[in-house]
């Protein structure tokens, strides 16, 4: 991890040190999408589903619900989260998901021993992460063939009234929370130089952005 990853761990742990006990309970009015996302996934029986940016472990808990044969692995660039995720998940004998503290732009499946994924989760982890193009190519390196990337975050509340939208980007500066407006674009993009397919949507008159990203299943030549 270079200094800008560690300097990006050490202001999420100062964060997060206390906020970590109560956030699941605070984000579930404003973080929207995340359950959709995880009930369109689909995994088959055994798939390996990683989510980067895991934070407290409150959606591989979900997965780990809907879809009790799913292979779950997590990684986090805060300590601090990490430790409410392997209590949640982990916690009185179980052993619901293997967790790492990794950087989300530079990490590698081997260190949970995998090749790579089936499905790779990032749920408004995204518009958290300073260099968060190359956590998009990261885990798009680290999709197996034919595997998905599904994406939940922040849009640009393009159908909502102009006051609405200047009161949440202010409010989400407060805790270093910058919408990517350019998420759809950069996400076609990688689309179209690898031969993925790619869906989109707005829900909520825009105020989050689901996307899925397919790897083929076959490399397609250059």
């Amino acid at each position: 991890m270079g200094n800008a990853g560690i300097s990006h761990a050490r202001r999420m742990d100062h964060m997060y040190r206390y906020q970590r006990h109560f956030y699941d309970l605070t984000r579930k009015y404003y973080l929207f999408g995340r359950d959709t996302l995880i009930r369109d996934m689909q995994p088959s029986p055994g798939a390996s589903v990683l989510e980067v940016g895991c934070g407290t472990g409150r959606n591989l808990a979900l997965i780990k619900r809907c879809f009790p044969s799913a292979r779950l692995f997590g990684l986090d660039i805060s300590q601090e989260m990490l430790a409410s995720a392997d209590a949640k998940l982990n916690g009185g004998g179980k052993r619901g998901a293997a967790l790492k503290v990794a950087d989300a732009t530079d990490f590698d499946p081997a260190i949970f021993g995998e090749r790579g994924f089936d499905h790779i989760v990032l749920s408004y982890s995204l518009s958290m992460i300073p260099d968060w193009q190359e956590a998009i190519d990261a885990a798009i390196a680290a999709l197996n063939p034919g595997g998905s990337l599904h994406i939940a975050d922040f849009g640009q509340q393009e159908r909502l009234p102009e006051s609405f939208r200047r009161a949440l980007h202010g409010w989400l500066n407060r805790f270093h929370v910058t919408p990517r407006e350019r998420l759809f674009d950069v996400l076609r993009d990688r689309a179209r130089q690898n031969g993925a397919d790619l869906e989109r949507r707005a829900i909520g008159r825009g105020y989050a952005w689901l996307a899925v990203y397919h790897r083929p299943a076959v490399a397609i030549a250059a």
